[in-house]
């Protein structure tokens, strides 16, 4: 391996801001702890918890570094005590917890996974965070099964069309929502079975009627407040409601008796704070049943605009926009 730099590009801002605070400085390469790896990154998918971190609302757990971005590709430069096998200069996408928007990040092992030809290593960026959102929650924790129908709000995010692409390969019928009649066809273009603009139509009858009545077995919902009462509204009997993010409020007032009378689930979770061993079973689970179809070339993210580093607040002004269907990522080759 060739010699490491002592310092590195990186976008770590001092102060919370707009867009204008992510400048490109001057930052230690990162050191590795025996279970780690440091990767030399070539991309970094932008999230909207980056957004919500630059704007001071989002700080990293404890032990993470300040610098923003939570999954990235890259080659293997160096490799822990304890990590198993060799990952020298093997091509790599992985889930952490910050520290993307950088030449180099080091990261537990166990948070890796391998890229595959069939995806470039720009998709490769685009996959760690949501797969692994879409997976914990919509399959584990809301127990989405073949045959079921599933509503997902915001069906253009990379959350959203993630769900979609998975849905597909698993065997679910994914109806989703999303704020304009151009977004709805982008949506249904990528696999949804249904699209529900959501400014011109009520999505629990439109949900309904789709349904025959029977409503759905998960709803997986990002914007919480008084959407959650409604998307309770949509669900079956014995459904299950997973929230994993509030951007519609945090706070919800929901109908107890109905939950009690029809059985139903409210969960959530949130993935950047859980620990190591939390995503490497996670990781190994993916290996396992995911993978396969991404080696397959069946399973892409869907990507919308790639930015340079130095290009970050640009970026970022496009995911706050909300015009962009699918993943915007940061390259650094």
């Amino acid at each position: 391996m060739q010699d490491l730099p002592v310092t590195m590009r990186a976008i770590d801002p001092s102060e919370a801001g707009g867009p204008e605070v992510l400048v490109v400085v001057e930052r230690p390469v990162p050191t590795i702890a025996p279970h780690e790896v440091l990767i030399r990154v070539v991309a970094a998918g932008v999230n909207r918890p980056d957004v919500l971190q630059r704007k001071g609302g989002y700080p990293p757990p404890p032990g993470a570094p300040s610098i923003l971005g939570l999954e990235v590709s890259g080659t293997v430069v160096l490799q822990g005590a304890d990590v198993g096998g060799n990952l020298l200069g093997q091509p790599v996408c992985a889930l952490v917890a910050g520290g993307g928007y950088a030449e180099y990040v080091a990261v537990a092992a166990g948070q890796v996974l391998p890229v595959p030809n069939a995806l470039s290593m720009v998709e490769a960026a685009a996959l760690p965070e949501t797969l692994f959102t879409v997976w914990t929650n919509l399959f584990e924790r809301g127990y989405a099964t073949e045959g079921d129908t599933v509503l997902v709000h915001g069906g253009t995010s990379g959350i959203g069309t993630m769900a979609i692409a998975l849905g597909a390969i698993f065997g679910l019928t994914v109806i989703v929502t999303a704020g304009s009649d151009d977004k709805c066809a982008s949506a249904k273009a990528l696999g949804a079975a249904h699209a529900i603009n959501y400014k011109t139509e009520d999505f629990v009858a439109r949900v309904k009627d789709i349904t025959g009545g029977a409503g759905c077995a998960v709803v997986l919902d990002m914007v919480g407040g008084d959407y959650v009462a409604r998307n309770l509204q949509c669900l079956a009997e014995d459904g299950r409601h997973v929230s994993i993010a509030v951007q519609g409020g945090a706070t919800a007032t929901v109908p107890l008796f109905e939950i009690m009378r029809r059985r139903l689930t409210l969960t959530g979770s949130t993935l950047r704070a859980r620990d190591t061993a939390f995503k490497t079973l996670v990781a190994d689970e993916l290996h396992r049943t995911v993978w396969p179809h991404v080696e397959a070339g069946k399973l892409k993210p869907v990507l919308d605009r790639t930015f340079s580093l130095e290009e970050a607040p640009a970026a970022h002004r496009r995911m706050e926009a909300g015009d962009h269907v699918g993943k915007i990522v940061l390259t650094l080759d």
